[in-house]
């Protein structure tokens, strides 16, 4: 991807706290909300035969139920994970990833940019999130506190994507998902799981869930699906702008199909269960992923038909 040609305004939306030391607190790190982990996973099945079974967790979405993690094995006993009302970020000349939080940036204003065009094109009104980078851990303002072994997440209580970048790294090294637009599907996903809160359709789906726990999972999985379709809506805005380069889609379509229930589950060395799934198979997202790239219409991201899926 082109990325260095990506001139579209960048309204702020960016809060990197890497440089943040965690201050010396109670330990435990709580908050109102947690990751929902699925028994066996976090998130996407399978056990700790690889350890980005654990962190992946298919690009999730944090709910707002549940409780904080203890980071004290990770930031060391007593330490309060940073938060993204102080940022702190590492000076250009000393941080080792500043080529990648720069492409990280540019995918995420402008996928945020071509959702603000779609929205008001349809007379709508779209409400910015924000990119926080953080390292190792971090405290939510409304999802409670995580380390960077849930991967990257949405917290839709306070519209914010959450990204260590060190998931890059384990992307290509335990997934096999290489590439700049590999990366940037993970960027895009997050912010599809934001037009959904913006549009209404998280919380309805949340509404449902509550009412009917044994749709809960297939839920989750058209949930999951719509925003691998809205990723997909976004790379078609990037081919259009003649920034995708050879083999950017491939690398897209590896990355869908890495974090598929199934494929993960496998890899971990677990029996495959489809009544666990909560992300959707691999073949389900890349081909959603794919519904979205060649429509180029957020319309056809329907998943909640029910023959859709």
């Amino acid at each position: 991807m082109k990325w260095k040609r990506v001139r579209k305004k960048d309204k702020g939306d960016i809060i990197d706290i890497r440089g943040a030391e965690p201050p010396r607190g109670g330990g435990r790190t709580g908050g109102t909300g947690g990751l929902p982990i699925p028994t066996g996973a976090a998130g996407m099945g399978g056990g700790l035969g690889l350890v980005i079974v654990l962190v992946v967790i298919g690009l999730q979405m944090c709910g707002n139920g549940g409780s904080g993690f203890d980071l004290g094995s990770i930031l060391g006993p007593g330490a309060v994970p940073p938060s993204a009302e102080s940022p702190d970020p590492l000076p250009p000349g000393e941080d080792p990833q500043k080529d990648l939080k720069d492409f990280s940036s540019a995918v995420f204003v402008d996928a945020q940019n071509t959702w603000d065009d779609s929205f008001t094109a349809a007379g709508q009104r779209y409400e910015d999130a924000k990119l926080v980078l953080y390292s190792q851990g971090v405290n939510t303002g409304g999802c409670g506190s995580a380390s960077s072994a849930v991967g990257p997440f949405y917290c839709p209580a306070d519209s914010r994507v959450y990204i260590d970048l060190t998931f890059y790294e384990d992307m290509e090294r335990q997934l096999g998902a290489r590439g700049d637009f590999a990366w940037a599907y993970v960027i895009a996903h997050e912010v599809g799981h934001h037009v959904q809160n913006v549009d209404g359709t998280n919380a309805e789906v949340t509404s449902m869930q509550q009412s009917n726990s044994d749709d809960a999972n297939e839920l989750s999985v058209r949930l999951e699906l719509q925003a691998d379709c809205y990723a997909g809506v976004w790379a078609a805005t990037v081919f259009a702008e003649g920034d995708l380069e050879e083999g950017d889609l491939e690398e897209a379509f590896t990355a869908a199909e890495a974090v598929g229930d199934d494929r993960l589950q496998s890899q971990a060395g677990q029996r495959i269960n489809p009544d666990s799934f909560t992300h959707g198979t691999s073949e389900q997202r890349r081909e959603w992923f794919e519904k979205g790239y060649s429509s180029a219409d957020p319309a056809s991201c329907d998943t909640f038909s029910p023959d859709e899926v």
